[in-house]
């Protein structure tokens, strides 16, 4: 039996795939910190995609002839691509959003809108982003069902003992959860939310934004209904986004939006709809940005995700162990062991938005801000944290000059 050796990561090397690093920030070397928010793009992606613009251009499912043939065949390879990282069953089941956040909202609306009454639950965390919480709040608002949140304990992680409590409120249709929370890193336990909202006859929604680009995600073995992410979060452009929904659910779902490409027939007196995923694709794609989308995953797949993974848990467990020595910082969020890559802290007596300006006359780049999570940051107490977070080109010497750069926060705000 042939035995395989784990691929490890060299950051340093990949570094050089980036151009963005060779512009200093402040005369410094950039720390880039922030990828949670966004990450950087490859030479790969960026000359792909000029690449396209400048051979392969011209409007997607439109045109017979030839460029139009090549525009369409680049798009679609790009939805089997989103297919094959997520393992969903068919790229019927795969639709191209604008990002995350459309992918939730379709989900929201079309599927919430005829689903929910009086009576019935949506569910939600207390370690939503926004996008996955306000949704179905309002949802909830606008057909009488009941809303009901999943607390976390003090280590920033879902206390599911309290399930049963809310399983009390009504009948429970939809439990709307991150796999990774973009303020904290919990990395949560959705294939236990996933077997508990299906005993009660509800859908599980997963944003997966803050795991797709880190972690493997395979939706099957999830046995999640629906599962969104997005290209800017990968390596990816702006602009472009995947969502993941069973078959069945979709098959019966209204569209989200409405007019070309998703028609099969329109007459005075009735539309009909297009096949799936076309069926939730309006208007003119962003088929080149859905293109450069799939060669960032060609790319995190070629450095490979479990070594992604890895290598960034090494680095959490780094900056924690760092973090630990300065009695003045606040870390947020549970051990290493279960968090990705992302740490968000407070330094003593100094607001987070004054951190993060310390710390850019240093390169180093953290975000600084309730991180579209207002719930939570009610939950533990503040209004704000700075958040650090890795990703494959992140290396210790951006931990080293993070440290070095709290040090000087404190110094300045002694």
């Amino acid at each position: 039996m042939a035995v395989t050796t784990p691929r490890k990561l060299d950051a340093q090397t990949l570094r050089q795939d980036f151009p963005i690093f060779g512009h200093p920030i402040h005369g410094k070397p950039l720390s880039y910190l922030d990828s949670a928010s966004s990450s950087q793009k490859p030479r790969q992606v960026l000359d792909a995609m000029r690449t396209f613009y400048e051979t392969s251009y011209a409007n997607v499912h439109r045109g017979v002839y030839d460029l139009a043939e090549r525009a369409t065949a680049g798009f679609e390879a790009s939805r089997e691509k989103v297919r094959a990282l997520i393992n969903a069953p068919s790229t019927a089941e795969v639709i191209f959003t604008r990002n995350v956040t459309q992918g939730l909202n379709l989900v929201a609306y079309a599927w919430g809108l005829d689903n929910l009454g009086p009576g019935d639950v949506a569910v939600v965390t207390e370690l939503e982003h926004h996008a996955n919480f306000v949704p179905w709040q309002q949802i909830a608002k606008r057909t009488g069902a009941e809303f009901r949140v999943i607390g976390i304990d003090d280590a920033g992680e879902l206390r599911l003992d309290g399930l049963d409590a809310i399983a009390q409120a009504g009948q429970i249709k939809v439990v709307a959860a991150n796999l990774v929370s973009n303020t904290l890193g919990t990395i949560n336990p959705i294939d236990r939310l996933t077997a508990w909202a299906h005993e009660q006859g509800a859908i599980m929604v997963v944003d997966a934004a803050q795991a797709v680009p880190h972690r493997r995600v395979d939706v099957q073995a999830l046995g999640c209904d629906f599962l969104g992410f997005t290209s800017h979060k990968l390596c990816g452009p702006t602009g472009a986004g995947a969502l993941y929904g069973r078959r069945e659910l979709l098959e019966r779902m209204s569209p989200f939006e409405m007019g070309g490409e998703m028609i099969r027939k329109v007459s005075i007196e009735e539309t009909t709809w297009n096949d799936l995923p076309y069926k939730f694709e309006a208007g003119t794609p962003a088929f080149v940005e859905a293109y450069g989308m799939g060669v960032a995953i060609d790319y995190i797949t070629e450095v490979g995700i479990e070594a992604i993974e890895e290598y960034e848990h090494e680095l959490v467990g780094l900056v924690l162990d760092r973090l630990a020595e300065l009695p003045w910082v606040t870390v947020y969020g549970p051990p290493a062991g279960r968090r990705a890559g992302i740490v968000s802290f407070n330094v003593d007596d100094v607001h987070p938005h004054d951190v993060a300006q310390i710390l850019d006359s240093e390169g180093v780049c953290v975000r600084a801000s309730h991180h579209c999570t207002q719930p939570l940051m009610r939950r533990l107490g503040i209004t704000a944290t700075a958040r650090a977070s890795f990703y494959l080109y992140s290396i210790p010497e951006e931990i080293d000059r993070l440290i070095g750069g709290l040090h000087k926060v404190r110094k300045v705000f002694a």
